[in-house]
């Protein structure tokens, strides 16, 4: 209320008019059940970011999310303060997913084919897929999502998915950077690293998506793919 009355203090300084009202619920709902439910919006979102935070989001991506869902928060739902400490606490070392259940969107191409390849060559060997149709999908518990929006591990800043997989879990490799500036230009339709290989790849992942409708199948292909890949950029140390 003191904030619709400042609001239209400056309306009326400015020439203008309004009126401040209230609203009572006369039936279906009433005014407990109502603060009752925002209050469960608001802490399943703070739970959400707490479980991110815990997974290792960017810091800066949660702040954005958490001030977005304070906005709303007009009910001051517990869960806010456990929100706060989670994104504030520094990732430990070592925790890398052991045996995690990866969530993606179904129809899986270039970057979440790849990334699914980084993931189970060099982040979680024991990983497990699964594919989903709703792009906003919300984890379940023991859940990571990738490459899909809101996801814990996805497209960061200019970043695709596989070049923020390598950046948060610390891969300094100078192969598996150039298979990601592959990825990028691919993914992102730009020509900002134009390596030579990168047309070829296309071609290939293309054709592996004509060939295999069933996901877990073209991860299998395209896995390969990324072997050679990877053995072959090994060799020549990165390469240009």
């Amino acid at each position: 209320r003191e904030d619709f009355e400042w609001l239209l203090r400056e309306l009326m300084a400015e020439g203008g008019d309004g009126t401040i009202c209230t609203a009572q619920l006369l039936a279906g709902t009433d005014d407990g059940e109502l603060e009752a439910a925002f209050r469960r919006e608001s802490e399943a979102e703070y739970a959400q970011i707490e479980r991110d935070a815990g997974a290792g989001m960017s810091p800066d991506r949660l702040k954005r999310r958490l001030e977005a869902v304070m906005q709303n928060d007009f009910f001051e739902a517990p869960g806010r303060a456990a929100a706060e400490r989670a994104i504030a606490q520094e990732p430990r070392a070592g925790d890398a997913p052991k045996g995690e259940v990866w969530v993606t969107r179904s129809g899986v191409y270039v970057d979440r084919m790849a990334s699914a390849w980084l993931i189970r060559r060099f982040i979680d060997p024991a990983a497990r897929f699964k594919f989903v149709a709703d792009r906003n999908y919300r984890a379940a518990p023991g859940e990571l999502r990738f490459d899909m929006f809101g996801g814990e591990y996805t497209h960061d800043g200019d970043h695709c998915t596989f070049e923020t997989l390598l950046a948060r879990f610390g891969l300094d490799d100078p192969a598996l950077a150039a298979i990601g500036e592959i990825v990028h230009d691919i993914d992102l339709k730009e020509e900002r690293y134009r390596r030579k290989e990168t047309a070829g790849v296309e071609s290939v992942l293309r054709g592996i998506t004509v060939q295999a409708a069933d996901d877990t199948d073209r991860l299998a292909r395209s896995g390969a793919l990324f072997d050679g890949l990877y053995a072959q950029l090994t060799a020549i140390g990165g390469g240009e």
